[in-house]
């Protein structure tokens, strides 16, 4: 934003106090998730930074990592009504969103489904077939689904959290590009360390209760509404803002030793979730401006899944995040 007749900048951030005070609740949720969670601290980040954000994210991951229960313990934290779809090749979307019933005393009804909720887990997305997977997208998108004549609105927060099994491509229907571009992060589920695994171990969740573990609500959905409005102000300056139009028009040309291998760069949806995570990243990091840092921690996570790979980068091993790392390194710092 720039003043009439005036070539500089005008500068507004918010007060350092309203940081903190973010920054204070953010660790709060941590350690509450702390409680049922051993490691995994990067996803557990990626995820509070997509909440802010106001995005969906999409997870990767073998089985047994404790996706699931992230969201879970997550929404016990915040307060947020969860829940969970199992996706399956009969699913329908009716399954999703809801339908209309008629009972001879109560006449037409409307029943809602599980997507009115404010954290929703759609367990192996890949498994539905793409009718279903349509539903969920569009709901992620619109923000409201119609059911019947009537269209309702999803309350906020609204929080996707879909997973899908990168072991099996046996009866799955595979997420179109175009679909995934959708998912503002795209995050890599790893196996823990072997420190924490033993703590996992130990702890055994499989053979406790959730309710057990005691997590309470640490912050309500409409702190986390205030929370996704403040980070809108954190500042972001006019060499950041082309530092990630540079990163993002790196992955539509052919220099770089490893673009080579892409067919499709970014969309604008990139530039534009770069441009909001960035600021999410530095609320969390007690800032109130955006610095390159910012923008290079989540840069993976936004594009990884927004480049459509040829044939040959299969072929030869060349990955996403290779390609990224490359742009990251060549792309000039402000």
């Amino acid at each position: 934003m720039k003043k009439r007749g005036s070539g500089k900048e005008e500068i507004k951030k918010i007060s350092h106090e309203k940081v903190k005070q973010v920054s204070d609740k953010l660790l709060l949720i941590k350690k509450e998730i702390g409680k049922i969670i051993i490691g995994q601290e990067e996803v557990i980040d990626s995820l509070l930074r997509a909440i802010i954000c106001g995005g969906h994210v999409l997870i990767e991951g073998v089985p047994g990592v404790a996706k699931t229960l992230i969201i879970k313990a997550l929404g016990q934290s915040t307060g947020a009504k969860v829940k969970r779809i199992q996706f399956t090749v009969d699913l329908l979307p009716s399954d999703i969103v809801g339908i209309t019933t008629y009972t001879p005393q109560k006449g037409f009804e409307i029943i809602k489904g599980p997507i009115f909720a404010n954290f929703v887990i759609a367990d192996e997305l890949n498994r539905a077939p793409p009718k279903t997977q349509s539903a969920l997208l569009e709901a992620m998108q619109e923000k409201q689904v119609t059911i019947g004549k009537n269209t309702f609105k999803i309350s906020p927060p609204f929080f996707v959290m879909a997973t899908q099994n990168p072991l099996e491509s046996s009866g799955v229907y595979t997420l179109p590009e175009a679909q995934t571009d959708r998912f503002l992060f795209k995050i890599l589920m790893k196996y823990p360390q072997t420190e924490e695994e033993y703590k996992i171990m130990e702890q055994n969740i499989t053979i406790k209760e959730f309710e057990e573990f005691k997590l309470k609500p640490v912050i309500s959905p409409q702190e986390i509404i205030k929370i996704q409005e403040l980070a809108k102000e954190v500042y972001l300056s006019s060499k950041i803002k082309k530092y990630i139009l540079d990163i993002v028009a790196a992955t539509r040309n052919k220099e770089l030793a490893n673009t080579k291998y892409i067919e499709w760069g970014a969309s604008p949806r990139a530039s534009i979730a770069l441009f909001i995570a960035s600021k999410a990243n530095a609320l969390m990091q007690k800032r109130n401006f955006v610095i390159p840092k910012d923008v290079k921690d989540v840069a993976y996570e936004i594009l990884r899944h927004r480049m459509i790979l040829s044939y040959k980068a299969g072929a030869e091993g060349v990955t996403s995040d290779k390609i990224i790392e490359e742009i990251l390194k060549k792309t000039p710092v402000p």
